[in-house]
């Protein structure tokens, strides 16, 4: 069965918005990640998945306090905690229990995260 010219192209141009949407949606450097508290921290509430940590791209400021707010939704993964080097952060992530998770980054630039393998399952915290 054939399309007509008019579907295909129909299709492509669904295809293309639902991409750009979603390309839209991600979290990248330059745009904050979260909301803010009334304390003034940022927020940022996150999943591990079968995925990983999702959102695995966060962007933050320099010296405001960041919340994350974590809950392991798989026991299929090695990031059964999370580490970040710079603050020093080794926290435990239950199965399906929240855990929040508070640091401070205080300088600019890329911090990692990730599981304790060498952060193989993770992400990265944009500061500026």
């Amino acid at each position: 069965m054939l399309l007509s010219h008019r579907a295909v192209m129909r299709s492509l141009a669904l295809s293309f918005a639902a991409a750009s949407l979603l390309f839209a949606c991600q979290t990248r450097p330059g745009v904050l990640s979260g909301e803010e508290t009334s304390e003034g921290a940022r927020r940022v509430v996150m999943s591990v998945t079968e995925a990983g940590f999702e959102p695995d791209t966060i962007t933050v400021k320099a010296s405001q306090p960041l919340e994350l707010v974590i809950t392991r939704k798989t026991d299929a993964t090695c990031a059964t905690e999370i580490i970040v080097d710079d603050p020093p952060v080794n926290q435990k992530l239950p199965l399906n229990e929240t855990v929040t998770v508070r640091f401070t980054p205080t300088k600019a630039g890329e911090l990692r995260f990730g599981c304790a393998m060498d952060k193989m399952i993770g992400g990265k915290i944009f500061v500026q």
